[in-house]
């Protein structure tokens, strides 16, 4: 009801107060604090804590009991060791993210026209579920030089051997009162002229029975032929009966077969021919009055792969195997991404007469620019302390040449006792790993105010 006053006038009742609205912890920020204080906790013993014991170490000498001041950071930039790590580094973040996301982007972008994709992507991710202390362990077996148990120089020493055939007799060389004499880079040659029709021997000792050819076939003297050079090249020694008849062909001998003979005259080769298995070679009239060479292709040594592990390869081989197993995890975060791209603009584009090559670039890739980024920046930060893959596969040799600073950490603080200046690469590490964290979460926000 409303009351009339002196005029008549309505009154209206006055409005209610407003009501506080209490949070779902009230008022009391107590409630709050509590909640965090044991993340609080954690975080200053596990993070800030250590942070700051670090900062002030790192201005102490090794006892720890005399302020040295800059000194420690000082080594940084004039130890051999450290100077070799961070170099390393320099490669490591410069080499190892841009590959991995590259190829995670190509991945991606094929994964999509490949019928079998999903399995395809399973099979490129499956190496991050693989611990890095196992996969320091696979990388080394796979980089050992002996091609029987080393899988890259396998494959290398395949391909190499199928282009350049490898000798069957590096170790061969003439014995004692042996019609040949060395000829210089590796070869031998005869010491005197033959001549047609009179039949050469060519011995050769310093091969192992088992390790001859097994094309090779008991060596034959060889038989004269009218206008021609021949001759019989063989292994001169039997196991276990003595050496027979020196310079002679004995029945157990055997032949090399495959040898290359050349005949050389005034210092060109005027003919040549390979010995058969049992030995036996044949030249034309051409090499009468010549001398008969024996190439040093003949006694090269195996072709055993490249030194992976060697010191000039050492850090390449390293960012290969990390680049297997992050390649995946690249690929992964940018098909999520490319799921999110406007099929529209693409089919457009397409439509308007654009290649797949200007659809990849000019579309395709500016628009995976931010998640291309988020990439880039998370693996720059994970190769910064990049260390299980650098301790595991280099082998002692080589370690030195592969150092990087969370390694030298680790060596300065429990093998060198030297705990200043393994304190002063850690805050050097943070140094450098704050601004591009800084970088990350600035374009996250921006990204968010879109």
């Amino acid at each position: 009801m409303t009351s009339s006053t002196a005029g008549g006038a309505a009154k209206s009742p006055p409005p209610p107060a407003p009501r506080s609205r209490k949070s779902v912890t009230g008022t009391r920020r107590t409630v709050a604090a509590l909640f965090l204080l044991p993340a609080l906790l954690l975080l200053g013993a596990l993070v800030v804590y250590p942070i700051g014991y670090s900062l002030v170490r790192s201005f102490f000498d090794q006892s720890g009991s005399s302020f040295v001041g800059i000194d420690n950071y000082k080594a940084l930039f004039t130890t051999d060791g450290i100077r070799t790590a961070l170099k390393n580094n320099v490669i490591w973040v410069a080499v190892a993210p841009a590959v991995a996301t590259a190829l995670g982007l190509i991945f991606a972008v094929l994964t999509e026209r490949v019928r079998w994709g999903t399995a395809f992507k399973l099979v490129i991710f499956m190496p991050m579920a693989i611990s890095m202390l196992a996969a320091g362990i696979i990388f080394r077996l796979v980089y050992e030089q002996d091609p029987d148990r080393g899988f890259a120089n396998a494959v290398w020493v395949g391909v190499h051997d199928t282009f350049a055939e490898s000798s069957a007799f590096p170790k061969a060389h003439p014995g004692a009162e042996s019609p040949l004499k060395a000829a210089g880079g590796g070869a031998f040659i005869t010491k005197e002229p033959v001549r047609a029709g009179e039949p050469v021997v060519l011995p050769l000792v310093g091969v192992a029975p088992d390790q001859l050819p097994d094309s090779a076939k008991p060596a034959k003297a060889p038989a004269a032929e009218p206008g021609k050079v021949t001759g019989t090249t063989w292994q001169d020694f039997t196991r276990g009966k003595g050496v027979g008849e020196r310079n002679g062909v004995d029945a157990s001998e055997l032949g090399y077969p495959g040898m290359r003979i050349e005949a050389v005259k005034d210092g060109r080769v005027v003919d040549s021919t390979r010995a058969a298995a049992d030995g036996t070679f044949t030249l034309s009239s051409k090499a009468d009055g010549s001398q008969l060479r024996l190439p040093a292709s003949n006694f090269r040594e195996p072709y055993n792969g490249i030194d992976w592990l060697g010191p000039s390869l050492i850090t390449p081989a390293v960012i290969g195997s990390y680049i297997w197993m992050w390649a995946g995890f690249a690929m992964v975060l940018i098909a999520a991404g490319l799921a999110g791209v406007p099929r529209e603009l693409l089919e457009a584009a397409r439509v308007d007469g654009a290649t797949e090559w200007q659809v990849f670039r000019r579309i395709t890739v500016p628009l995976l620019a931010p998640v291309l980024a988020v990439v880039l920046v998370t693996l720059m930060i994970n190769v910064l302390k990049i260390f299980d893959l650098v301790f595991i596969i280099p082998p002692g040799s080589s370690q030195d040449e592969a150092n990087v600073l969370a390694l030298q950490l680790y060596r300065s603080a429990f093998s060198d006792d030297q705990p200043g200046i393994a304190s002063a690469i850690a805050v050097f590490l943070l140094l450098l790993v704050v601004p591009v964290m800084l970088f990350n979460i600035r374009r996250l926000r921006r990204e968010v105010r879109r």
